[in-house]
Protein backbone atom coordinates (compact mmCIF):
# COMPACT_ATOMS: atom_id res chain seq x y z
CA UNK A 1 0.00 0.00 0.00
CA UNK A 2 1.78 3.16 -1.17
CA UNK A 3 2.13 6.31 0.89
CA UNK A 4 -0.15 8.35 -1.36
CA UNK A 5 -3.07 5.96 -0.78
CA UNK A 6 -2.25 5.81 2.90
CA UNK A 7 -2.72 9.56 3.24
CA UNK A 8 -5.96 9.39 1.25
CA UNK A 9 -7.30 6.90 3.79
CA UNK A 10 -6.31 9.30 6.56
CA UNK A 11 -8.50 11.92 4.90
CA UNK A 12 -11.42 9.47 4.84
CA UNK A 13 -11.34 9.01 8.61
CA UNK A 14 -10.56 12.68 9.14
CA UNK A 15 -13.66 13.68 7.15
CA UNK A 16 -15.85 11.42 9.30
CA UNK A 17 -14.39 12.81 12.52
CA UNK A 18 -14.75 16.45 11.47
CA UNK A 19 -18.34 15.94 10.29
CA UNK A 20 -19.25 14.29 13.58
CA UNK A 21 -17.18 16.52 15.86
CA UNK A 22 -19.90 19.10 16.50
CA UNK A 23 -22.20 16.33 17.76
CA UNK A 24 -20.05 15.59 20.81
CA UNK A 25 -22.10 15.89 23.98
CA UNK A 26 -25.42 16.57 22.25
CA UNK A 27 -27.07 13.26 23.20
CA UNK A 28 -27.83 12.09 19.65
CA UNK A 29 -25.76 8.99 18.94
CA UNK A 30 -27.68 8.07 15.79
CA UNK A 31 -27.37 11.56 14.37
CA UNK A 32 -23.64 11.59 15.11
CA UNK A 33 -23.20 8.23 13.41
CA UNK A 34 -25.10 9.36 10.30
CA UNK A 35 -22.97 12.47 9.92
CA UNK A 36 -19.82 10.36 10.06
CA UNK A 37 -21.21 7.74 7.64
CA UNK A 38 -22.19 10.37 5.06
CA UNK A 39 -18.81 12.10 5.19
CA UNK A 40 -16.83 8.87 5.06
CA UNK A 41 -18.81 7.50 2.11
CA UNK A 42 -18.43 10.74 0.14
CA UNK A 43 -14.67 10.86 0.73
CA UNK A 44 -14.20 7.24 -0.38
CA UNK A 45 -15.36 8.31 -3.86
CA UNK A 46 -12.18 10.40 -4.20
CA UNK A 47 -9.76 7.55 -3.42
CA UNK A 48 -8.19 5.60 -6.29
CA UNK A 49 -9.19 2.10 -5.19
CA UNK A 50 -11.76 -0.50 -6.13
CA UNK A 51 -12.94 -1.30 -2.64
CA UNK A 52 -15.53 -3.69 -1.24
CA UNK A 53 -16.95 -3.13 2.22
CA UNK A 54 -16.70 -6.41 4.14
CA UNK A 55 -17.43 -4.94 7.56
CA UNK A 56 -19.70 -1.93 7.63
CA UNK A 57 -22.96 -0.46 8.83
CA UNK A 58 -24.92 -3.68 8.24
CA UNK A 59 -26.41 -5.70 5.38
CA UNK A 60 -27.66 -3.94 2.21
CA UNK A 61 -31.25 -3.84 3.45
CA UNK A 62 -30.17 -2.46 6.83
CA UNK A 63 -27.98 0.49 5.81
CA UNK A 64 -28.18 2.96 2.88
CA UNK A 65 -24.41 3.57 2.88
CA UNK A 66 -21.26 1.60 3.71
CA UNK A 67 -23.26 -1.62 3.83
CA UNK A 68 -21.60 -5.01 3.53
CA UNK A 69 -20.82 -5.71 -0.13
CA UNK A 70 -20.97 -2.07 -1.24
CA UNK A 71 -18.34 -1.03 -3.78
CA UNK A 72 -16.52 2.22 -3.09
CA UNK A 73 -13.64 4.18 -4.59
CA UNK A 74 -12.77 5.86 -7.87
CA UNK A 75 -11.07 2.79 -9.37
CA UNK A 76 -7.69 1.22 -8.71
CA UNK A 77 -6.27 -1.70 -6.69
CA UNK A 78 -8.87 -4.19 -5.44
CA UNK A 79 -9.09 -4.04 -1.67
CA UNK A 80 -11.35 -5.15 1.17
CA UNK A 81 -12.47 -2.50 3.62
CA UNK A 82 -13.68 -2.67 7.22
CA UNK A 83 -15.21 0.53 8.57
CA UNK A 84 -16.63 1.94 11.75
CA UNK A 85 -17.40 5.61 11.10
CA UNK A 86 -18.05 6.11 14.83
CA UNK A 87 -16.59 3.49 17.14
CA UNK A 88 -18.25 4.59 20.36
CA UNK A 89 -21.45 6.42 19.43
CA UNK A 90 -22.53 6.54 23.07
CA UNK A 91 -19.23 8.21 23.94
CA UNK A 92 -19.83 10.91 21.36
CA UNK A 93 -23.40 11.47 22.51
CA UNK A 94 -22.31 11.78 26.15
CA UNK A 95 -19.17 13.83 25.44
CA UNK A 96 -16.95 11.12 26.89
CA UNK A 97 -13.43 10.10 25.80
CA UNK A 98 -12.53 7.18 23.55
CA UNK A 99 -14.57 7.60 20.33
CA UNK A 100 -12.79 7.21 16.98
CA UNK A 101 -13.48 6.93 13.26
CA UNK A 102 -11.65 3.91 11.98
CA UNK A 103 -11.07 1.90 8.80
CA UNK A 104 -8.91 -1.11 7.97
CA UNK A 105 -7.78 -1.80 4.41
CA UNK A 106 -6.35 -5.06 3.05
CA UNK A 107 -5.80 -6.68 -0.36
CA UNK A 108 -8.94 -8.39 -1.60
CA UNK A 109 -9.69 -11.61 0.27
CA UNK A 110 -7.44 -10.86 3.24
CA UNK A 111 -9.84 -9.30 5.76
CA UNK A 112 -11.83 -11.43 8.15
CA UNK A 113 -15.50 -11.14 7.13
CA UNK A 114 -16.63 -11.17 10.74
CA UNK A 115 -20.38 -11.43 11.34
CA UNK A 116 -22.13 -9.21 13.84
CA UNK A 117 -21.56 -11.44 16.86
CA UNK A 118 -19.46 -11.66 19.99
CA UNK A 119 -15.74 -12.37 20.05
CA UNK A 120 -13.42 -13.12 22.97
CA UNK A 121 -10.26 -10.99 22.74
CA UNK A 122 -6.91 -10.63 24.45
CA UNK A 123 -4.25 -8.19 23.25
CA UNK A 124 -0.82 -6.94 24.28
CA UNK A 125 1.99 -4.83 22.84
CA UNK A 126 5.20 -5.86 21.02
CA UNK A 127 7.26 -6.51 24.15
CA UNK A 128 4.77 -9.13 25.33
CA UNK A 129 4.30 -10.75 21.92
CA UNK A 130 4.06 -14.52 22.23
CA UNK A 131 3.22 -14.40 25.94
CA UNK A 132 -0.56 -14.67 25.79
CA UNK A 133 -2.86 -17.64 25.38
CA UNK A 134 -6.60 -17.03 25.14
CA UNK A 135 -7.24 -20.51 26.57
CA UNK A 136 -4.97 -20.05 29.60
CA UNK A 137 -6.11 -18.71 32.99
CA UNK A 138 -5.99 -14.93 33.36
CA UNK A 139 -3.42 -15.16 36.16
CA UNK A 140 -1.06 -17.15 33.94
CA UNK A 141 -1.35 -14.59 31.13
CA UNK A 142 -0.71 -11.72 33.54
CA UNK A 143 2.38 -13.41 34.97
CA UNK A 144 3.83 -14.01 31.49
CA UNK A 145 3.15 -10.45 30.37
CA UNK A 146 4.62 -9.02 33.59
CA UNK A 147 7.79 -11.04 33.06
CA UNK A 148 8.09 -9.89 29.45
CA UNK A 149 7.65 -6.25 30.50
CA UNK A 150 10.06 -6.64 33.45
CA UNK A 151 7.32 -5.63 35.87
CA UNK A 152 5.39 -7.09 38.74
CA UNK A 153 1.82 -8.20 38.11
CA UNK A 154 0.76 -5.44 40.49
CA UNK A 155 2.22 -2.88 38.08
CA UNK A 156 0.03 -3.98 35.15
CA UNK A 157 -3.13 -2.19 34.02
CA UNK A 158 -5.73 -4.27 32.21
CA UNK A 159 -8.57 -2.66 30.24
CA UNK A 160 -11.95 -4.30 29.76
CA UNK A 161 -15.54 -3.31 29.10
CA UNK A 162 -17.65 -2.66 32.18
CA UNK A 163 -20.19 -5.43 31.58
CA UNK A 164 -21.83 -8.00 33.85
CA UNK A 165 -20.41 -10.78 31.66
CA UNK A 166 -16.93 -9.66 32.75
CA UNK A 167 -17.49 -9.78 36.53
CA UNK A 168 -15.70 -13.11 36.75
CA UNK A 169 -12.75 -11.77 34.75
CA UNK A 170 -12.58 -8.72 37.02
CA UNK A 171 -12.35 -10.95 40.09
CA UNK A 172 -9.56 -13.02 38.50
CA UNK A 173 -7.56 -9.96 37.48
CA UNK A 174 -7.83 -8.34 40.89
CA UNK A 175 -7.06 -11.61 42.67
CA UNK A 176 -3.87 -11.84 40.60
CA UNK A 177 -2.96 -8.34 41.80
CA UNK A 178 -3.27 -6.31 38.59
CA UNK A 179 -5.15 -3.03 38.21
CA UNK A 180 -8.27 -2.63 36.09
CA UNK A 181 -9.38 0.25 33.88
CA UNK A 182 -13.07 -0.19 33.04
CA UNK A 183 -14.49 1.39 29.90
CA UNK A 184 -18.15 1.90 29.03
CA UNK A 185 -18.01 1.56 25.23
CA UNK A 186 -15.64 1.05 22.31
CA UNK A 187 -12.84 -1.50 22.61
CA UNK A 188 -10.82 -0.69 19.46
CA UNK A 189 -9.12 2.33 21.02
CA UNK A 190 -7.90 0.60 24.20
CA UNK A 191 -6.62 -2.35 22.17
CA UNK A 192 -4.65 0.12 20.03
CA UNK A 193 -3.29 1.62 23.23
CA UNK A 194 -2.24 -1.81 24.47
CA UNK A 195 -0.01 -1.99 21.40
CA UNK A 196 1.67 1.37 22.02
CA UNK A 197 4.43 1.79 24.59
CA UNK A 198 3.82 4.45 27.22
CA UNK A 199 0.00 4.61 27.14
CA UNK A 200 -0.36 2.88 30.50
CA UNK A 201 -2.39 0.02 29.01
CA UNK A 202 -0.59 -3.32 29.29
CA UNK A 203 -3.35 -5.71 28.28
CA UNK A 204 -6.87 -5.74 26.92
CA UNK A 205 -9.12 -8.69 27.62
CA UNK A 206 -12.82 -9.50 27.32
CA UNK A 207 -15.74 -10.21 25.05
CA UNK A 208 -16.96 -7.63 22.54
CA UNK A 209 -18.10 -7.22 18.95
CA UNK A 210 -16.40 -9.34 16.29
CA UNK A 211 -16.34 -6.58 13.63
CA UNK A 212 -14.53 -4.31 16.10
CA UNK A 213 -12.17 -7.22 16.77
CA UNK A 214 -11.10 -7.24 13.13
CA UNK A 215 -10.34 -3.52 13.24
CA UNK A 216 -8.40 -3.97 16.48
CA UNK A 217 -6.47 -6.95 15.09
CA UNK A 218 -5.41 -4.86 12.10
CA UNK A 219 -4.04 -2.24 14.48
CA UNK A 220 -2.17 -4.74 16.63
CA UNK A 221 -0.67 -6.38 13.53
CA UNK A 222 0.54 -3.00 12.33
CA UNK A 223 2.01 -2.16 15.71
CA UNK A 224 3.85 -5.48 16.08
CA UNK A 225 1.85 -6.59 19.09
CA UNK A 226 -0.08 -9.76 19.75
CA UNK A 227 -3.80 -10.44 19.76
CA UNK A 228 -5.77 -13.64 20.00
CA UNK A 229 -9.50 -13.87 19.44
CA UNK A 230 -12.21 -16.47 19.46
CA UNK A 231 -15.54 -16.05 17.71
CA UNK A 232 -18.58 -16.90 19.82
CA UNK A 233 -21.32 -18.00 17.40
CA UNK A 234 -24.81 -18.30 18.82
CA UNK A 235 -26.54 -20.28 16.05
CA UNK A 236 -25.81 -22.51 13.05
CA UNK A 237 -25.98 -19.62 10.59
CA UNK A 238 -23.18 -17.80 12.41
CA UNK A 239 -21.13 -21.01 12.55
CA UNK A 240 -21.43 -21.38 8.77
CA UNK A 241 -20.24 -17.81 8.18
CA UNK A 242 -17.22 -18.44 10.41
CA UNK A 243 -16.05 -21.23 8.09
CA UNK A 244 -15.70 -18.86 5.11
CA UNK A 245 -13.31 -16.28 6.65
CA UNK A 246 -9.69 -15.26 5.95
CA UNK A 247 -7.23 -12.65 7.31
CA UNK A 248 -3.93 -11.10 6.16
CA UNK A 249 -1.84 -7.97 5.68
CA UNK A 250 -3.75 -4.81 6.61
CA UNK A 251 -3.38 -1.21 7.48
CA UNK A 252 -5.36 0.72 10.05
CA UNK A 253 -6.06 4.41 10.10
CA UNK A 254 -7.96 6.23 12.82
CA UNK A 255 -9.02 9.76 13.61
CA UNK A 256 -9.95 10.59 17.16
CA UNK A 257 -12.39 13.25 18.19
CA UNK A 258 -12.60 12.57 21.91
CA UNK A 259 -9.47 12.28 24.03
CA UNK A 260 -8.16 8.84 25.01
CA UNK A 261 -4.62 8.82 26.41
CA UNK A 262 -2.37 9.01 23.33
CA UNK A 263 -4.70 10.98 21.00
CA UNK A 264 -6.04 14.39 21.84
CA UNK A 265 -9.09 14.29 19.58
CA UNK A 266 -10.91 17.25 18.12
CA UNK A 267 -11.07 20.62 19.80
CA UNK A 268 -12.62 23.91 18.78
CA UNK A 269 -11.47 27.46 19.32
CA UNK A 270 -12.45 30.90 18.16
CA UNK A 271 -10.08 32.55 15.71
CA UNK A 272 -10.31 35.79 13.81
CA UNK A 273 -11.89 35.34 10.36
CA UNK A 274 -12.75 31.73 11.14
CA UNK A 275 -16.17 30.63 12.19
CA UNK A 276 -15.54 26.93 12.84
CA UNK A 277 -11.91 26.16 13.65
CA UNK A 278 -11.09 22.55 14.44
CA UNK A 279 -7.88 20.76 15.38
CA UNK A 280 -7.76 17.02 14.89
CA UNK A 281 -5.00 14.50 15.47
CA UNK A 282 -4.93 11.21 13.61
CA UNK A 283 -2.87 8.05 13.69
CA UNK A 284 -1.53 6.35 10.60
CA UNK A 285 0.16 3.01 11.11
CA UNK A 286 1.12 0.60 8.34
CA UNK A 287 2.10 -3.06 8.41
CA UNK A 288 5.12 -4.56 6.72
CA UNK A 289 4.32 -5.48 3.12
CA UNK A 290 6.00 -8.84 3.68
CA UNK A 291 3.96 -9.78 6.74
CA UNK A 292 1.79 -12.23 4.74
CA UNK A 293 -1.27 -14.00 6.05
Amino acid sequence: MNRELSMEFVRVTEAAAIACGRSVGRGDKNGADQLAVDAMRKMFDTVNISGTVVIGEGEMDEAPMLYIGEHVGAGGPEVDIAVDPVEGTNLVAKGQPGAIAVIAIAPKGCLLHAPDMYMDKIAVGPRAKGCIDINAPVKENLERVAKALDRKVGDLTVVLLDRERHYGLMDEIRSAGARIHLITDGDVNPIVNAGIEGTGVHMYIGRGGAPEGVLAAAAIKCLGGDMQARLCPEDEAQVKRCLDMGIGYMILLSAAWTTFRNREGASYKEEKNSENCIRIEYANVQADNNSGK
